[in-house]
Parts: C-alpha cells; sequence; structure tokens
C-alpha cells in the first residue's frame, strides 16, 4: 500500500507505454481536432495569420496548418518525434502567447497543454514504442 501511495513506477516498460498511450492520444487529438480543419488552410485562417502580423501569411497559415497535423499525427506514430514537438511547440507558442495572449486562461489553456506536451516529447524523445526507435534499432544508432 505505501508503495501505491508513496513509490513511483520503477518499471520502465510501463513508463514507457505509459508515454506511448500519452503521445498516440495527444497527437491524433491535435491532429484529428484541431490540425485537420487547416489543411489546406481557410482564408480566416490566413487571415487570422497576417493580422497576427506574420510576413506572407499564406505560407505561415500552410506550415501551421501542416505542423498541427502532419507534425501531430508524427508524434503520434513516433516518427521524428523531437522535430515534430518542436514545430508543434512553436505554433503552441504563437497561440498562447500571441493569437490569446488577451484572453482568458480558458481559452488559451488548450495552447499552453499541448505547449507543455510538446516540451516533454521535445526533451525525452519518444520512449521505445515508437516508429523512431525501432528505426534507431535496425540503422543500429
Amino acid at each position: 500500500m505505501k508503495k501505491l501511495l508513496f513509490g513511483g513506477i520503477d518499471n520502465s516498460i510501463t513508463t514507457d507505454l505509459v508515454l506511448t498511450i500519452f503521445r498516440v492520444f495527444t497527437g491524433l487529438s491535435l491532429a484529428l481536432a484541431h490540425g485537420i480543419k487547416k489543411v489546406p488552410p481557410s482564408d480566416r485562417f490566413i487571415n487570422n495569420t497576417a493580422e497576427l502580423g506574420f510576413p506572407a501569411p499564406e505560407f505561415f497559415a500552410y506550415a501551421a496548418g501542416l505542423a498541427e497535423f502532419v507534425g501531430a499525427l508524427l508524434l503520434a506514430v513516433g516518427l521524428f518525434t523531437r522535430p515534430s514537438a518542436f514545430f508543434i511547440a512553436i505554433i503552441m507558442i504563437v497561440a498562447a502567447f500571441i493569437k490569446h495572449a488577451d484572453d482568458p486562461f480558458g481559452t488559451a489553456e488548450k495552447a499552453y497543454i499541448y505547449l507543455a506536451i510538446a516540451l516533454v516529447y521535445l526533451i525525452i524523445g519518444s520512449g521505445r514504442y515508437s516508429a523512431d526507435s525501432l528505426m534507431r534499432r535496425r540503422l543500429n544508432i
């Protein structure tokens, strides 16, 4: 009982399994709930990007949409996890601190959560159960 209440999980397989479930859920949630709506970007999304002051708003709207959709799918699979997490983090920084800078916390909350999760995977990588791990084993790197 003490271990259950006060101890951590010492099993790295369990830790990697939880990280995988979290990565897949986060990636699919971001891709299917948010990213899919932005590829290709609508005129409204391009205009919103322009209003944020980005030069070449169509380019940046496409980049944001691809990061949220393709990057999130790559995150879910665990392929190119760190670069995908980096681009997701950039998009979420813009969403949280620029787009929603004057909004109440509840409006920007999803951007903060996705940013925090992207930073976790940027730092720790994809874990044992991922395409990245499979590629590392096959390429002996």
